[in-house]
């Protein structure tokens, strides 16, 4: 399995480099951004990327998100463009078509920050079991959720939700209580305006509390069918 592991880290770069090859004489920001990445990991070896869970799982999704970014550029036509898009869940949409080509082009501030994380293996996303939890119920009640790295750690975005309506909608959760949570909140909205999205739901939930999931799921679906743009609602359930 180790071999296996060790063989993936190579490919991951391997990857990566023709990413980056590609993407120059396609879109000069995409190269910028995948050569930043490259120059992060580059002096690694395989072994120890391997060991770095979190950095190959970003790195994975990255890999895979690029892919379909170049796909999308080299279709020349709009309305080409609409009928793949309309393959998509409403959240990969969201995502495919606004955040992560916005993610691309703009400089992100807490990018060194993160990457930083990542690295020293400091990032260990705790909620990772309840995050998923609830996009699994989320997509039982006929409802999508996508997660990324980028959206979480950059956008402060733990989950995007897409509800009925198929609005997608960026949600924050956190345990914090609500005298902890205030500062948390104003950073997150701060965050949220920054990329430009236009709407976001910041959640404080008690993990004791009973059906506290239950509760959590059809807050965010409600919020996603009904929440107004230019609306970052604070809740605490």
């Amino acid at each position: 399995m180790e071999g296996i592991s060790i063989l993936q880290a190579k490919e991951i770069k391997a990857q990566l480099k023709s990413l980056i090859q590609e993407a120059s004489s396609v879109d000069s920001d995409f190269a910028k951004r995948l050569n930043e990445v490259n120059q992060w990991i580059k002096h690694l070896k395989p072994g120890t990327l391997t060991a770095k869970k979190f950095v190959m799982l970003f790195l994975k999704q990255l890999i895979q998100d690029s892919k379909i970014f170049l796909i999308l550029k080299s279709i020349p036509k709009e309305i080409e463009r609409e009928f793949y898009y309309q393959k998509m869940t409403p959240t990969e949409q969201y995502w495919h078509k606004e955040l992560f080509p916005k993610w691309l082009q703009e400089k992100d501030p807490k990018f060194y920050i993160w990457k930083q994380k990542l690295m020293s293996g400091k990032f260990t996303q705790e909620d990772r079991e309840i995050i998923q939890a609830i996009a699994n119920q989320i997509e039982l009640n006929q409802g999508t959720a996508l997660q990324r790295y980028i959206v979480d750690l950059s956008m402060a975005t733990d989950i995007i939700v897409s509800g009925s309506q198929e609005k997608p909608l960026c949600i924050q959760l956190t345990s914090l209580s609500k005298k902890f949570a205030k500062d948390k909140a104003e950073e997150w909205q701060d965050t949220l305006v920054f990329w430009e999205i236009d709407r976001g739901l910041f959640l404080s939930y008690n993990p004791g509390r009973k059906y506290f999931q239950n509760e959590l799921v059809k807050t965010i679906l409600d919020n996603s069918d009904n929440l107004q743009k230019g609306n970052y609602l604070k809740c605490n359930l």
